[in-house]
C-alpha cells in the first residue's frame, strides 16, 4: 500500500506517537494503540452523501492532514502504508462481519502482518469490539486479554478463523476470515457497498468510535455511549452539540 503523500513523520505527528520506528511487534504494537486512541472510526462522509475515496493519497490527506477519522477501508488502509514504510510484510484479508443477524458478504478489511515469522492479526478499523492490539494467528482458542478487553481467534474449521469479543458475560463472534490473500482493488466493490446501500448500517446510521486507554467512546446518532474502567454510561446528544462533540471528545476537525 502506497501514496506518493505518505510521510512517516507526519503520521506519527498525527496519533502523538514519539517511539521506535523498528519493524518489530513492539512497535507495531504501540502505533496500533496510538491511532486507536487518536484516529476515530466514523462515517461522517457517508452520512453527508460525500464519495468514500480508496486513492491512496486522498486517505493520507483526509486522516493525517485534515485530521479526520475514517472506516475500515480508510483507517486500515493507513495502517498498511505505515507498516510498507517498516519494511513490514502484510497483506489484506477479506472478513465477513457476524454482529448481524442474517448472513453478510466479506465487507470488511483487516490486515495479516508477517512479524518474527509469524502472522498477526492487525486491525484498527473494526469499531466497538476490534482488538486493541495485534493477534497471533498462532494463539488459536485462547482467551487473550486486551486492556479491559477478551479476544479469542477461534478455528471455524481447516481455512477459516473467527475473531470472538467478550461481551456481556458471552463469547461473540465478530467477524470470520480466511487466509486468502486481498488485493487493495478487491475492496472497491465493499467500498461502494457500504456507503452507498440504503440497508448497509453506515447509510443509515451516525457511528463515531475512539478507544481510549480505560475503554471507549461511542456516538450512535444521537446516542453516546462512554465505556471506562468496566462502566457504561450513556447520554442524549442535542443536535446543537454536535459539532463540539465532534471537536473536543473525538478530535475530528470536521470543517477542514
Amino acid at each position: 500500500m502506497h501514496a506518493t503523500n505518505f510521510n512517516l513523520a507526519a503520521y506519527f505527528d498525527r496519533i502523538g506517537y514519539a517511539g521506535d520506528a523498528a519493524p518489530d511487534l513492539a512497535t507495531v504494537t504501540a502505533i496500533m494503540r496510538r491511532q486507536l486512541e487518536s484516529v476515530p472510526f466514523e462515517n461522517l462522509d457517508v452520512q453527508a452523501g460525500r464519495p468514500i475515496s480508496l486513492v491512496p493519497e486522498d486517505i493520507v490527506d483526509k486522516i493525517v492532514r485534515r485530521r479526520r477519522g475514517g472506516y475500515c477501508y480508510e483507517v486500515n488502509g493507513l495502517f498498511a502504508m505505515v507498516l510498507e514504510a517498516l519494511g513490514i510484510p502484510y497483506r489484506f484479508v477479506g472478513c465477513r462481519p457476524m454482529t448481524y443477524p442474517a448472513r453478510r458478504p466479506r465487507t470488511h478489511m483487516a490486515i495479516l502482518a508477517r512479524l518474527a515469522g509469524e502472522d498477526w492479526l492487525c486491525d484498527v478499523g473494526f469499531g466497538s469490539y476490534g482488538p486493541r492490539a495485534p493477534l497471533r494467528l498462532a494463539d488459536t482458542d485462547r482467551p487473550l486479554r486486551q486492556d479491559g478487553d477478551t479476544f479469542l481467534l477461534a478455528r471455524a474449521d481447516e481455512r477459516e478463523y473467527h475473531l470472538k469479543a467478550r461481551v456481556d458475560g458471552a463469547w461473540a463472534d465478530q467477524y470470520g476470515f480466511d487466509l486468502g490473500h486481498q488485493e487493495w482493488v478487491d475492496f472497491l466493490p465493499a467500498n461502494w457497498l457500504n456507503s452507498t446501500h440504503p440497508d448497509t448500517l453506515f447509510v443509515q446510521n451516525l457511528i463515531v468510535m475512539r478507544q481510549t486507554p480505560a475503554g471507549r467512546m461511542i456516538l450512535f446518532n444521537d446516542r453516546l455511549k462512554t465505556v471506562a474502567d468496566g462502566v457504561t454510561t450513556t447520554r442524549q446528544v442535542a443536535a446543537g452539540e454536535l459539532p463540539a462533540l465532534l471537536a473536543g471528545t473525538f478530535g475530528l476537525e470536521v470543517g477542514a
